[in-house]
């Protein structure tokens, strides 16, 4: 049988606590770096208690943005999750939907506040 395949998906979100600093557009800066580590502690477990937790493999981020006269910081992930005929589905409404209510209508990722409108999801 043939491996499951791999979708990937993009999220996208804006936190209004996290002023944005230049060297946050440096993937291999210190700041990048150490943003990142906290963007998958606090995404990850979302993901993974979401419909597609089975399947969910991970997320990295792609970029960090200046948003609001650098007073937010626009965050850009790739995600992937495996698309195997009997797990769940990728749904991206679904998925929306479940991230809104574990964010508290996307205003609480951690200690980070987010921009309630700034929740995207494509795949």
């Amino acid at each position: 049988p043939l491996p499951p395949a791999v979708r990937n998906f993009t999220l996208n979100v804006t936190i209004t606590n996290l002023p944005f600093t230049e060297d946050m557009a440096t993937p291999n800066s210190r700041r990048f770096k150490s943003t990142e580590k906290v963007m998958s502690y606090y995404v990850d477990p979302l993901l993974q208690r979401s419909s597609i937790g089975p399947a969910y493999i991970g997320c990295k981020v792609m970029a960090f943005r200046p948003k609001k006269n650098r007073d937010d910081t626009g965050v850009d992930a790739m995600c992937s999750c495996r698309d195997e005929p009997s797990g769940p589905k990728f749904n991206r409404e679904t998925i929306y939907h479940e991230l809104s209510n574990m964010t508290n209508g996307i205003t609480k990722l951690g200690h980070f506040s987010l921009n309630s409108q700034s929740l995207y999801i494509d795949g």
